[in-house]
């Protein structure tokens, strides 16, 4: 049986292209120490997929923080975006078959966008590394007006970029904030886990690795 090929594929950043999400480690449990706490697994997985406005205030409750001023979030977006800027450049891992999926998929012609809940300043290091000419749109964390992933917002976005409808298109994504924001779209999910469990749900395929992917893969996620 043939499928028609998506419309778009929307790939995820941290934890789906790049293997990056132990770099954000080292910043997160940094900082946390230098506020004299210790940041508990469960907190770090609870950041995952999330941007600052949701990582910042869960960071200060592991050093009994619960209600943080604007200005020290502020503070410590900024201290933990510079931090990773430095990681960024030192060094770029890539996924298991992420940068292998990413050529297939343009090879086929197929619009790929960038749905990252990690700010335009980062993701740009990101682009010079992975290929800005890979992307036909790219939507960042900071471009959303604070409507990020779980919510459907950023992939709706991308759409509209693209100018396709979700339900048309492939979203690659890791983890459950991430996957519930592009199922939440309307987009049919390709679930590849990183390093948190995700449920099963609706609109969501899952894949132990990129390796191997063919476009035939893809658009066998479409409702048929």
């Amino acid at each position: 049986m043939s499928h028609s090929l998506p419309s778009a594929v929307l790939w995820d950043l941290d934890g789906t292209l790049l293997d990056s999400e132990r770099l954000w480690d080292i910043p997160l449990y940094e900082l946390t120490e230098k506020l004299g706490g210790q940041l508990s697994p469960a907190t770090r997985r609870a950041m995952v997929g999330t941007n600052m406005s949701v990582t910042v205030p869960l960071l200060y409750a592991e050093v009994g923080l619960d209600d943080p001023s604007q200005e020290q979030i502020d503070d410590a977006a900024t201290w933990i975006d510079r931090r990773m800027a430095e990681l960024y450049r030192q060094d770029l891992p890539f996924r298991p078959g992420s940068r292998d999926a990413l050529a297939t998929v343009r090879a086929s012609g197929i619009p790929m966008a960038l749905v990252t809940s990690t700010r335009r300043d980062l993701a740009e290091i990101t682009l010079d590394k992975i290929g800005r000419d890979l992307f036909a749109a790219t939507v960042c964390g900071d471009e959303v007006d604070g409507l990020n992933k779980p919510h459907p917002e950023p992939y709706l976005k991308a759409c509209r970029l693209l100018g396709v409808t979700p339900p048309a298109c492939v979203a690659v994504e890791d983890s459950p904030t991430g996957v519930a924001s592009a199922a939440n779209a309307g987009c049919q999910v390709l679930v590849v886990p990183c390093d948190v469990p995700v449920e099963p749900g609706p609109r969501r395929t899952f894949r132990d690795s990129l390796t191997g992917l063919s476009v035939a893969d893809l658009a066998a996620l479409l409702p048929g």
